[in-house]
C-alpha cells in the first residue's frame, strides 16, 4: 500500500491526527469529487433525468458491495444507514408470541433496544450468550441455548461500538446453518477495516454503514440478504413500490432479489459517492487494509501498555481497530482538553452504549480511539506520548 499516496488523496488528514474512523472517517478526495459531479448534474437536469441517464453508474454500487463481502449482486440492497438495513431485516421475520431471539451481551445498543421493543410489543423472549472471562463468546453456552430455546433468530454484532472486541461470528454461523436458524450480523464496525466474507460467516443478513471504516458519506449503507431468505419470500414489513409491484387491489408481488428491501427514494449522489468508496477499498484490497490496520494497532496497543497509569478496556482473544482507555486520576474533561489542543480527533463511549459491558468493567465512560490505514506509525507514537504527558 502506498501510504503517501493514500494520505495525499486524504488531504484533511495532514493537519490533525484523525483517529475516529469508528465514528465517521475521512473520505478520500475521489469520493467527494464523485458526489460533487453528480450533484452538479442534478442541478442542471433534475434528479429523475440524471438517474435515468446513469444506470451503469448506479448499478456499479451493487457490484462493488458484492465484491467487498464475497456475495452476488442480487444479494445486495442499498440502505440509508446500518440501522435502516437492520430494522428492515428484523421486520421481515414473522415473529409471534414466545419466539426467541439469541444475542450477545456486547451487541450494539440500538440493536438491544430494538430487541427489547419487540419483547415489549410482541412478547418476544430475549436470551443472551454468556461471555467467557477473556471477553469471548461462550460457544458451548450458545450451542446449549440453541438446543434448549429453538430460536427464530440469532443476532450478533461483529465488533461492538464500545470496544475493540471481535466476536466469533464464524462459529456462530456454522451452528446457525446446521440448525437452520436465521443469522443476522451487524458488521458496521468490521466491514472496511478487515476482511468480511459472508460465505465464511454463513449469515442470512449482514448490515453495514458507509461512513465508518469504508470512508464513504453519511446517509449510506447496505444490507446483504442470503439466497435462503430470498427464496423463503421474506420481505420488510413496510415494503414500498420499489420492492414490490401492486398487482391487484388486494395483492402485490415482491421483487426476486434483495432490492425488495430498498425504498424507491434514494440519495443518488451519496450512493455514487459510496460506490467510489467501495471501489477504493476493493482496489486497495481488504487483505492489505487488514494487515496495515493490524500493524498500526499492534504498535498503538504496545505503546499504551507501556504507560503504567493507562488502562485499556478491550477484551477478547481478537481485537480490532477500536481502542478504549482511561488514565488514572484524569478526568474525561482533562483528557479531551489535551486532545483538542493537540488536534487529536477522537470519540467518547459512555455506559448507555454498552450497559452490560461497562457494568462488568466498572466504568461509565472511556475514550475511544479508532485508527485506520491512512494513519501512520509516527502518529501512533505521538498520541501515546501525549497521553503519557497528560
Amino acid at each position: 500500500m502506498n501510504i503517501a499516496q493514500i494520505r495525499a488523496e486524504t488531504p484533511h488528514c495532514q493537519d490533525k491526527i484523525f483517529i475516529n474512523s469508528a465514528g465517521a472517517s475521512l473520505m478520500p478526495q475521489q469520493v467527494v469529487n464523485s458526489i460533487h459531479r453528480y450533484l452538479l448534474e442534478e442541478e442542471a437536469h433534475g434528479g429523475y433525468k440524471v438517474a435515468d441517464t446513469n444506470p451503469t453508474t448506479i448499478a456499479q454500487f451493487y457490484k462493488e458491495a458484492a465484491q467487498l463481502i464475497n456475495a452476488q449482486t442480487h444479494n445486495i440492497a442499498f440502505a440509508h444507514d446500518a440501522t435502516d438495513a437492520y430494522t428492515k431485516a428484523l421486520s421481515s421475520i414473522p415473529f409471534k408470541i414466545g419466539d426467541v431471539i439469541i444475542t450477545s451481551e456486547d451487541d450494539y445498543s440500538s440493536n438491544q433496544i430494538q430487541f427489547l421493543s419487540l419483547k415489549e410489543r410482541f412478547g418476544i423472549v430475549l436470551k443472551r450468550i454468556k461471555t467467557l472471562e477473556n471477553g469471548d463468546l461462550d460457544i458451548a453456552n450458545f450451542q446449549a441455548l440453541v438446543a434448549e430455546q429453538k430460536p427464530i433468530l440469532v443476532a450478533i454484532t461483529h465488533i461492538p461500538t464500545n470496544s475493540g472486541l471481535i466476536q466469533d461470528v464464524k462459529n456462530i454461523g456454522k451452528i446457525c446453518e446446521a440448525e437452520d436458524v436465521i443469522f443476522l450480523v451487524d458488521a458496521c464496525q468490521s466491514v472496511g477495516q478487515m476482511v468480511v466474507d459472508v460465505q465464511q460467516i454463513k449469515c442470512d443478513f449482514l448490515t453495514t454503514t458507509g461512513r465508518k471504516f469504508l470512508r464513504g458519506p453519511r446517509g449510506t449503507g447496505f444490507l446483504y440478504v442470503s439466497d435462503k431468505i430470498l427464496n423463503k419470500g421474506l420481505k420488510p414489513l413496510f415494503i414500498d413500490g420499489n420492492g414490490a409491484d401492486w398487482m391487484t387491489p388486494f395483492t402485490f408481488k415482491v421483487l426476486a432479489d434483495a432490492k425488495r428491501f430498498e425504498h424507491w427514494e434514494r440519495p443518488y449522489a451519496l450512493m455514487v459517492g459510496f460506490t467510489t468508496a467501495l471501489r477504493y477499498a476493493n482496489e486497495l484490497g481488504m487483505q492489505n487494509i487488514q494487515q496495515r490496520n493490524q500493524s498500526l494497532m499492534q504498535r498503538f496497543r504496545a505503546n499504551l501498555a507501556a504507560i503504567p497509569a493507562v488502562t485499556t478496556f478491550d477484551k477478547g482473544s481478537r481485537t480490532a481497530n477500536i481502542l478504549t482507555f482511561r488514565k488514572q486520576d484524569k478526568s474525561l474533561e482533562r483528557i479531551q482538553e489535551v486532545f483538542d489542543k493537540n488536534k487529536i480527533y477522537h470519540n467518547v463511549s459512555t455506559k448507555n452504549w454498552g450497559v452490560i459491558d461497562y457494568a462488568k468493567k466498572g466504568v461509565d465512560w472511556t475514550i475511544r480511539l479508532s485508527p485506520h490505514y491512512f494513519n501512520t506509525l509516527a502518529e501512533m507514537d505521538e498520541v501515546a506520548s501525549i497521553i503519557d504527558r497528560i
